[in-house]
């Protein structure tokens, strides 16, 4: 299929906002409605997966294959009792759950599913809306969805929700840098923050690779062509879903359960629905940003009608599941980072390189469009140049030597607390002889008793 017909297919921004109300309602009906199915198979797929890395079935019992069962647990969890602190503000204890899942859920409205297709006798996008800035729309919601975890943990009344959340707020914030940076190089190479038009531009960017006669298919998948912003994407996804190795958040061994500490009954489940359908929702716009979107992979991609009607769902709900199965292999597989190394990773790693691939990548665009070799070659100098000084520049961590204790103690400031002998030896204890004494058995047969010598081995090698 050509990219001519590729794009034929897609839907633009003047596709939106023709259809009837009800056709809308319909649409926001099934986004809603797929998030909270998305966190009833979720929670089952991963609780299956890391029981079979575990070497264990997992649940099994309640339904076939035991899908059943975290509709039970819900069930559960909806009649236990409704705790509320007394010292919590109430207002917004209870409305902090509310905000992360509308948040959470609001990112779903301009995530594409399919292409254009006929419900009900009307033309409508499977896409609740779109706008030319609908990538920056997501990036907004999930920086709300902050405001609900740092609320529940501060309204809480506790020590540990309230630290809980201000380390939450502290990672998203800081990882929320990092993706919105590998998300500019997108919006640099595909020439527009349009969800829709995004993949569009993945689908216009395929073609045929003539190698040793023969003519290879290479996808335009932006996972591939920018192959930096997609490592880094995925890296901060995990960060910005507090999900393992970086649930720092809810590290039960600092700090209980995190910000969701006091919550129970419908609350904790609204956060536990919030946590899911992030994980989601950062899938689905790695799927639209990277993977092509609803588009048929190769070499499924060579049937013409691939990429037509109803099909386009199947093919995002497969990339979705794919890497929703990445959040749940990490979990299974890797430890929890320290807080330092966390943060580390994010400021001083993936920040730097994202800078510097970004620039790298507008220069290559420059020297692309630039039709004059002088000036070709004058930008490739002054990046050299630039890359010598920084290279040159950067400071040089040298560790300390290593400094032995005796040097420490002979370079004590004058006055200080004094120390102890480092040579010293424990004296023997002066109970040591009268308890030998007293374990001494009684003299049966009347002869001799006999004498134990209880001095110490360091006394008898004096």
């Amino acid at each position: 299929m050509t990219p001519a017909v590729y794009l034929a297919q897609d839907p633009t921004l003047s596709d939106f906002g023709h259809d009837p109300w009800w056709i809308a309602l319909i649409k926001i009906v099934v986004a809603f409605v797929f998030a909270v199915l998305a966190t009833l198979l979720g929670v089952w797929f991963e609780r299956r997966v890391v029981g079979f890395m575990q070497v264990r079935p997992g649940p099994n019992q309640v339904g076939p294959l035991g899908l059943l069962q975290t509709l039970a647990d819900g069930l559960k969890m909806a009649f236990k009792e409704d705790i509320l602190p007394k010292a919590a503000d109430k207002v917004v204890y209870f409305f902090a759950p509310t905000i992360s899942v509308i948040c959470a859920v609001t990112a779903l409205a301009v995530i594409p599913f399919g292409p254009m297709v006929s419900m009900f006798g009307h033309q409508t996008p499977l896409q609740v809306t779109d706008v030319p800035v609908a990538v920056l729309v997501i990036l907004a919601a999930s920086s709300m969805g902050i405001y609900g975890i740092v609320l529940g943990g501060w309204a809480s009344g506790s020590t540990y929700p309230l630290l809980g959340g201000l380390r939450s707020s502290a990672q998203m914030i800081s990882y929320e840098v990092a993706m919105g940076l590998s998300i500019v190089a997108v919006f640099m190479t595909a020439g527009t923050m349009s969800t829709s038009g995004i993949v569009a531009a993945q689908a216009g960017s395929d073609r045929s690779v003539s190698l040793g006669g023969f003519d290879l298919f290479a996808p335009g998948w932006y996972a591939i062509l920018l192959l930096p912003s997609f490592i880094i994407y995925a890296i901060s996804a995990v960060g910005e879903t507090n999900r393992a190795p970086f649930d720092l958040p809810e590290a039960e061994s600092e700090l209980v359960a995190g910000f969701m500490t006091e919550y129970s009954s419908l609350k904790f489940a609204l956060f536990m629905l919030a946590e899911y359908v992030n994980m989601v929702t950062v899938s689905a716009v790695a799927t639209t940003l990277f993977l092509g979107g609803w588009r048929a992979p190769w070499p499924i991609s060579i049937w013409s009608g691939a990429n037509e009607g109803w099909f386009g769902l199947i093919w995002f709900f497969a990339k979705v599941i794919l890497l929703v199965f990445v959040f749940v292999w990490l979990r299974g597989t890797l430890p929890r980072l320290r807080y330092d190394q966390f943060m580390r990773l994010g400021w001083r790693v993936l920040l730097p390189i994202n800078l510097v691939w970004i620039l790298a990548l507008a220069g290559i665009r420059v020297l692309q469009k630039e039709d004059s070799q002088a000036v070709r070659w004058s930008i490739i100098g002054g990046a050299l140049v630039v890359i010598l000084l920084i290279a040159l520049l950067w400071p040089d961590r040298k560790r300390r030597p290593d400094v032995t204790l005796q040097e420490q103690v002979d370079q004590r400031p004058q006055g200080s607390f004094p120390l102890p002998p480092m040579d010293l030896v424990v004296p023997p204890s002066p109970r040591a002889r009268r308890g030998v004494a007293e374990r001494q058995p009684a003299n049966v047969g009347g002869g001799p008793a006999a004498v134990i010598d209880a001095t110490p081995t360091e006394e008898k090698e004096g």
